[in-house]
């Protein structure tokens, strides 16, 4: 499992991405809350109550 910490300009810790074994990516804000996932067989972005967000990895667009 990798996992990508997002910071902004300043450094602060705004979220992580961590990718499983299968490729399926899962965003968490700052404070570890599932905020949704990616699922790159379909490519298409979730949100953490299964709503569809669109095509393409837009997990970064769920941080707001």
């Amino acid at each position: 499992m990798a996992t990508q910490d997002l910071k902004d300009s300043r450094g602060f810790l705004l979220g992580r991405i961590v990718t499983d074994q299968n490729g399926l990516q899962a965003i968490q804000d700052a404070k570890g809350f599932k905020k949704g996932w990616y699922d790159p067989r379909t490519n298409t972005t979730y949100r953490a109550n299964g709503f569809r967000v669109g095509t393409g990895n837009l997990l970064a667009t769920l941080l707001r």
